[in-house]
């Protein structure tokens, strides 16, 4: 091949691959403003199929008409309501039929102290429930007079505060965590394109796999919520920036070997590929065993991210090194890397200049009571994970800061028993009515009992006991008929109203106590128990059901990837071992700021699943991208002094990646949802436990004291390349030649 053929084709593989990626980023970059479009929010539709919730939400239309969330609306006055305001009140809420969304509602029912009414408003699920909402809040605000003072809440209103809580998505949080990456990536480089370059990187990344999600979520392939999206988000731009900087790392070292930009980019391709690769794989394969969760925003979040996941690979490998193939060592300036500024040192165990130089002497020189040391430390910080609460925390906890739901949640458990608005729905055959409403009536946990019927104008009526029979009544003057209740395949909806918050542990203790109670009763399966608190429960149940069998699924997944990469057994054993005690130091820490810093009520159940997910899979890549550079190392100059180069070689990558990521999961905090903010920290302070302690120290150290042994049972183990000044030092292609490999 001609040198004008070659030159043609150094310049355009690399414009062809941006160009694609242009092409990808302009689709779908319009994507971010259309997430709304495909994803839900309504957390009975993450229920697995089998749980009484689930079967019990999907005939709730056949006894209410119609596919609806109920919002309570419950207005005060200054004290004891008078007959005008009431008046006012019954006005007011006539002309919330005219929202969109909203269908039938309930007269306006005035508490016992005579202090404050409520409306059960049913919201149409299938619209945008947070529109709805929001409409009713701005209607009973220009309509009510001086005076009363009104607030939306139930289960509508605490969807609708959710929805608004993730509202900062698409904007504020790619902002700040861009902005954040961009001011590392700065500092660390001291380039004013370098940075830019990576970014686009991550950016690109995240716009083609958004497009994919987005159609995936449209066909109805995947479930997608705002949880689930800010996730994405934060992963894609962590993890791509990691695998860039791993790119860039190599890239940088074979600039200052003198090679000139396409034989760089090709020499650090090469390089950068294996552990990329293998990162990337592994945490993909830590994600998808979210697909054993029975939770559907739980199996929707592992392959959502391992999409994501494959296009940061793709991008770190195929747009970055067409981008720096063009650009060349310009992207470092005015800090150009000169020839022969990036060559190890042979000798580390010497006095020697540069951070990690020193840090690699430091090890070897200390290296037993460093590992003794960081162990001790990691062991007495995981000692907290014993105050770690999580099993759930109540719907009004969800949202951080503001929240109308909240405050009128609270108002209506002033003057209406308690879990008003959220009652509890039993399933049962119209032959088995009878029984179920002696339990209900027994339980001291529910209030009072009624029946679904569509003939009545609240479409409830009231059912209690006589002789063992049922006897409906309906409010109206004395001697009004009551309507018969509403019959679906055989079925009736019987409706218990709650004596605590529907959100309470005292609430999800009542469920459990029905449910055991219509099993000793009636039978298994013959009452189905729902309802928002039945959600609850059915939800955490599942969550402390997936953590048992996810987490141990996801070590053994990950430590015989590692066992593969590195061709050893007893390295991958102990670089899962100082994962898992990471992951405990850091979940022992956040359990004690949780408590007693931020005063935080509790977690859920899913967070310690998703803290281990992100912590092990994406704390993995660190290993990858230190021991296989070790191991890279070891095959030249021996195993200790390659442990030493490697250190020496990733550490500025690897802190700089760890920056970077943690800089991006804290970037969650600004949503102000419970979730997202404890699931920033752990992952936060976890990753740069793992970069500064773990990987800078403990790792290293502990192999360090081990020596060769380290690559048990591969032939590394027993065989060391020629250490003799006098000896000519041997390829690596040679030394592999030597083991087999």
């Amino acid at each position: 091949m001609s040198s004008t053929s070659s030159r043609w084709l150094r310049i355009g593989i690399p414009s062809l691959l941006v160009l694609i990626w242009l092409i990808g980023g302009s689709v779908g970059g319009p994507t971010f403003g259309r997430v709304d479009e495909v994803a839900t929010n309504d957390q009975s539709s993450f229920l697995p199929a089998s749980a009484e919730a689930t079967q019990v939400q999907e005939r709730l239309a056949d006894f209410t008409g119609g596919e609806t969330i109920p919002a309570v609306v419950v207005i005060t006055g200054d004290g004891e309501l008078s007959s005008d305001q009431q008046a006012q009140i019954t006005d007011a809420v006539a002309a919330l039929g005219d929202v969109e969304g909203v269908g039938e509602l309930s007269p306006a029912l005035v508490s016992e102290d005579g202090e404050a009414a409520q409306v059960f408003v049913p919201i149409d699920s299938t619209g945008d429930v947070g529109e709805t909402v929001e409409a009713i809040r701005t209607a009973l605000t220009d309509d009510l007079p001086d005076g009363l003072e009104a607030w939306v809440t139930g289960p509508a209103g605490f969807t609708a505060d959710l929805v608004k809580g993730f509202l900062g998505i698409d904007g504020l949080l790619l902002g700040v965590a861009l902005g954040a990456v961009f001011i590392i990536l700065v500092i660390v480089y001291r380039s004013p394109l370098l940075p830019i370059l990576v970014l686009l990187t991550s950016v690109f990344a995240l716009c083609v796999a958004l497009l994919t999600v987005f159609w995936l979520a449209k066909a109805e392939i995947v479930v997608l919520n705002g949880q689930v999206q800010g996730i994405l988000f934060i992963l894609v731009i962590g993890a791509a920036t990691d695998y860039a900087l791993l790119y860039v790392a190599r890239f940088r070292e074979a600039i200052g070997a003198g090679l000139r930009r396409w034989d760089a980019a090709v020499a650090a391709w090469k390089g950068a590929f294996e552990p990329i690769v293998a990162s990337g794989g592994t945490v993909i394969a830590g994600l998808l065993c979210l697909l054993l969760s029975d939770l559907a925003s739980n199996r929707a979040l592992g392959p959502i991210a391992s999409i994501g996941i494959v296009f940061s690979v793709l991008s770190a490998l195929t747009f970055l090194p067409a981008l720096l193939a063009l650009v060349g060592r310009a992207a470092f300036w005015p800090f150009i890397p000169k020839k022969g500024a990036t060559d190890l040192p042979d000798d580390l165990t010497q006095p020697i200049a540069g951070l990690w130089p020193r840090q690699a002497r430091f090890v070897a020189r200390h290296a037993r009571p460093i590992w003794i040391a960081c162990t001790v430390v990691l062991l007495a910080a995981s000692v907290g994970v014993l105050q770690l609460k999580a099993d759930g925390v109540p719907a009004s906890d969800l949202v951080l800061g503001v929240s109308e739901a909240r405050d009128g949640h609270d108002v209506l458990a002033e003057h209406f028993p308690a879990g008003s608005g959220s009652p509890v729905y039993v399933m049962v055959a119209e032959d088995n009515l009878a029984e179920t409403v002696g339990v209900l009536e027994a339980d001291a946990g529910v209030d009072a009992v009624s029946v679904v019927s569509a003939d009545s104008p609240t479409g409830q009526v009231g059912v209690t006991l006589d002789a063992g029979e049922p006897v409906f009544t309906v409010q109206g003057p004395p001697g009004t008929p009551a309507p018969a209740p509403t019959v679906s395949d055989g079925d009736v909806l019987v409706v218990g109203t709650l004596t605590d918050a529907a959100d309470s542990i005292a609430a999800e203790d009542t469920i459990r106590s029905l449910r055991t109670e219509f099993t000793s009763t009636l039978g298994e399966g013959v009452a189905l128990v729902g309802g928002t608190t039945a959600v609850d429960v059915d939800t955490n149940d599942t969550s402390i059901r997936d953590r048992t069998i996810i987490i141990p699924t996801i070590l053994v997944v990950i430590l015989v990837i590692l066992m593969l990469l590195l061709r050893a057994v007893l390295a991958p054993v102990l670089l899962m071992l100082s994962v898992i005690l990471s992951f405990g130091a850091a979940l022992g820490v956040s359990a004690l700021v949780f408590n007693h810093v931020l005063g935080f009520p509790g977690g859920d159940p899913a967070v310690p699943l998703y803290g281990f997910v992100f912590l092990v899979a994406l704390g993995v890549d660190y290993n990858i991208f230190l021991m296989s550079r070790v191991r890279e190392e070891s095959l030249v100059h021996g195993t200790r002094p390659g442990i030493l180069r490697g250190l020496v070689a990733t550490g500025g990558v690897i802190t700089s990646a760890g920056l970077v990521l943690a800089a991006t999961f804290a970037a969650l905090g600004v949503i102000p949802i419970l979730f997202l903010a404890q699931l920033a920290f752990i992952v936060a302070f976890g990753v740069l436990l793992d970069t500064f302690l773990v990987r800078s120290l403990l790792v290293p150290a502990v192999s360090y004291d081990i020596g060769k042994a380290i690559w048990w049972p591969s032939k590394l183990a027993r065989t060391d390349p020629p250490a003799s000044e006098s000896t000519p030092a041997m390829t690596r292609a040679e030394y592999r030649a030597t083991l087999g490999e």
